[in-house]
């Protein structure tokens, strides 16, 4: 197993890849004027490209080892470029896409056969405000995620701790005849240790890391089933949009005292130990998730339901499997 990479030390290898690059760009003859601010965004380009394929590679669970010898390129030169100390004259390729107005990536594909469209929409969307961009995000998976009927085989269930996603999940997983499948469960499996020791070993960005490698896992292995992810996977995009266009989502919603008093009746009092503003703290995440959550194919509002009303709303939210005949069996 590869142990994600915390990034403790990246401000001193951000300086010391700046300098290197500082001394490349004068010697380049790229010219002078703005040396200082070259440096430093190089640095971080190359530091970008070395977290790349580490990243990649930790998901993947191959060694560095293993790269190499797929790669053809030593150990050295690959603990060199994702540590952010590669050949810097990548950095000369950048330059030169920027002079021509496109991103480094465009002139690193192998082939020359992607739709001009598909770089005028590129351009499009990177000049677009945030906001903007969020809507144009939305309209597209409105428009070309696939069709609920084809995901709904993977029902993943979403929301904050206490909705009922473990315990409605369980239930409909047996009224469905399916497989059941916490994803934190399969985080600390995959991990060996519990999901506090990830968040201390290796902080949010290694536990990131496991929840997006084990999804992947999931989704190849697995067939029809019933998913609870964690409270947080809406808060990273790149693993959200695998489960919005593989799974048919739902989230479960309640208010946040309900939230609070589910936890707490598990026998959890962790939330409030030491945290007078508990409550509050819980709030804003709410409040900073929902537009999130509301990404999903449907919501179950489980507020001030028993657990029966609630598993009868979420089996009602469910896409149907066809339409029916006078016999009530789906064609």
């Amino acid at each position: 197993m590869i142990d994600p990479i915390g990034g403790s030390d990246q401000k001193a290898r951000c300086n010391e890849v700046g300098a290197r690059a500082h001394k490349t760009v004068e010697r380049s003859g790229t010219g002078t004027s703005g040396n200082t601010a070259i440096a430093a965004s190089d640095a971080r380009f190359l530091l970008a490209i070395g977290e790349r394929v580490r990243a990649t590679r930790a998901r993947i669970n191959l060694s560095r080892k293993s790269l190499a010898e797929r790669s053809g390129v030593s150990e050295r030169y690959l603990a060199l470029l994702e540590s952010g100390r590669g050949n810097v004259s990548v950095l000369l390729l950048r330059h030169v896409g920027n002079a021509l107005g496109l991103p480094p990536e465009a002139l690193l594909h192998d082939t020359n056969d992607e739709p001009p469209e598909l770089a005028l929409a590129q351009q499009l969307l990177r000049s677009m405000t945030p906001q903007r961009l969020a809507h144009a995000r939305k309209l597209l998976l409105g428009d070309f995620r696939n069709d609920p009927r084809a995901r709904s085989k993977r029902i993943a269930l979403i929301g904050l701790r206490g909705a009922g996603k473990t315990t409605l999940g369980v239930k409909l997983a047996q009224s469905l005849k399916r497989p059941f499948v916490e994803l934190d469960r399969e985080i600390e499996r995959e991990a060996g240790t519990s999901l506090s020791e990830i968040f201390l070993l290796f902080g949010q960005q290694g536990y990131r890391r496991y929840e997006r490698r084990c999804l992947e896992q999931l989704l190849e292995r697995a067939g029809a089933c019933v998913i609870a992810t964690g409270g947080s996977i809406v808060s990273d995009p790149a693993t959200y949009d695998v489960l919005l266009s593989t799974c048919y989502t739902v989230w479960l919603k309640a208010r946040p005292e309900e939230h609070m008093e589910r936890v707490i009746a598990q026998g959890d009092t962790r939330p409030m130990a030491g945290n007078t503003r508990a409550m509050d703290d819980l709030r804003r995440i709410l409040d900073s998730r929902v537009e999130l959550y509301r990404q999903a194919d449907a919501t179950v509002d489980t507020g001030g339901k028993s657990v029966r009303q609630s598993l009868a709303a979420l089996k009602q939210a469910l896409p149907q499997a066809g339409p029916k005949t006078p016999t009530g069996k789906a064609t």
